[in-house]
């Protein structure tokens, strides 16, 4: 294994770790606030900064953890990031191939934007916020499987 491989596992573990505390961090201050049927624009905002941190993280999971780790192990690329989600399953990377479409879909709704009114911004709120606790997961199956790499 190359040393610049190694070192991009390093930085990716730390970049991991930055990005769980500060979705973490935002997490906290969401759950606090709680689903509502209407936020006031603090409440909004603090919700507009963890559904950017999520969608950030997920991208970065799938697209980046995941696929680092693919190469590490020496895998053929995936053919489409179902199929990355997949095998990412396979090797324990993460709970469940099934939730991690619906976090894809989610992630996808957030950064184009499907939501048309309050009501469907409440829901992704909502969604969000029953997400985390996955992504957190995963953060740590990662590092976790990450370790067999490192000296």
């Amino acid at each position: 294994m190359a040393k610049e491989e190694l070192a991009y596992l390093a930085e990716l573990i730390a970049q991991l770790e930055k990005a769980r505390n500060a979705l973490g961090y935002s997490y906290e201050k969401c759950t606090a606030i709680g689903v509502k049927e209407a936020y006031d624009p603090e409440e909004q905002d603090r919700f507009e900064s963890l559904t950017s941190k999520f969608a950030r993280l997920s991208d970065f999971i799938i697209k980046q953890a995941i696929k680092l780790i693919d190469i590490l192990d020496l895998d053929e690329p995936p053919e489409t990031i179902r199929d990355a989600i997949n095998r990412a399953e396979k090797k324990g990377l993460i709970t469940s191939a099934l939730k991690f479409v619906e976090v894809r879909k989610l992630r996808n709704r957030i950064a184009h934007e499907y939501a048309e009114s309050d009501e469907d911004i409440i829901g992704i709120y909502a969604e969000v916020l029953e997400a985390v606790p996955l992504l957190f997961d995963s953060i740590e199956r990662i590092i976790s499987y990450s370790r067999k790499f490192l000296p």
